[in-house]
């Protein structure tokens, strides 16, 4: 760990974790890398076309250990002998992107948790280079993300630690609530897939964000916080009964989505009325 990881003297002893694709995003972050390091021709047209079935697969079905474990070794083959410094310059390419490809609703809940005295952290498989840089473009603490090994300013195409997934992220979240003195079970974690089960256990405060169906079928059997993050209308499916405060929270966060869903939707009735009495089919 860096320096700027240690905790300062008055460190909040809770934080919020947050997974990146489809929950603090609503895409891959993968694809939006990988179209950037394709037109930076540090990635094939084949390759690209290989990570826009996959993207489209991820945002249908959400993750798998199959499909994160082949993406993981086929982008460490991809980036294998390339300098450091050519995907740090993508940076200035990406990060915006993958900027505007934040929730409002997440926004507002980093926002709720920093008002709360909590830190915040993206937790995700995708390269530090990328997670940590983001964090901080949006104002959270930092970002834990998977760190590729360098060699004489080259990417060797290993792992220089853990792959930040599943258990890995357990890992990391570890490593980090010891070196901060974090309480777990104060700490908040928001995912949509059931791969990350042991980061939200890990927790005393779990939520799941568009969740795939296990893990919306788990949630609901511990009686977990189910969220849905739409970009219509947002509403709270289950709530737990566990603290009231995640209810609040939960509802303060998604009650702006919800009004102007509702909104919208009283909007178009009307517009659809005028349009039958004109006899506008």
């Amino acid at each position: 760990m860096t320096e700027r990881f240690l905790p300062p003297p008055s460190a909040p002893r809770a934080a919020a974790f947050f997974d990146l694709d489809r929950t603090l995003i609503s895409g891959s972050s993968t694809f939006t890398f990988g179209v950037a390091a394709w037109r930076a021709s540090l990635l094939a047209s084949r390759q690209l076309t290989g990570d826009a079935v996959r993207a489209l697969s991820f945002r249908l079905f959400g993750a798998s250990d199959e499909r994160s474990a082949s993406t993981r070794d086929r982008l460490l083959g991809a980036i294998r002998d390339v300098p450091e410094a050519d995907l740090a310059a993508l940076n200035g390419v990406i990060l915006p992107r993958l900027v505007e490809q934040v929730r409002p609703e997440s926004r507002e809940l980093i926002e709720m948790h920093r008002n709360a005295g909590r830190e915040q952290w993206i937790v995700s498989a995708s390269a530090q280079g990328i997670v940590d840089p983001l964090a901080h473009a949006i104002g959270m603490t930092g970002g834990i993300g998977t760190r590729v090994a360098v060699r004489d300013g080259v990417y060797t195409g290993e792992l220089d630690g853990p792959f930040v997934y599943g258990e890995g992220k357990v890992e990391a979240i570890r490593t980090i609530a010891r070196e901060r003195h974090y309480d777990l079970e104060r700490c908040f974690a928001y995912s949509d897939s059931i791969s990350d089960q042991p980061m939200l256990e890990l927790v005393g405060h779990p939520v799941a964000v568009n969740p795939d169906r296990a893990l919306e079928a788990l949630a609901r059997s511990r009686g977990w916080p189910v969220v849905i993050f739409a970009r219509r209308a947002k509403r709270i499916l289950t709530a737990s009964t566990v603290v009231g405060s995640v209810l609040g929270l939960a509802a303060s966060a998604y009650g702006y989505g919800l009004h102007r869903g509702l909104a919208t939707a009283g909007h178009r009735g009307r517009r659809d009325r005028r349009r039958a009495g004109r006899g506008v089919a």
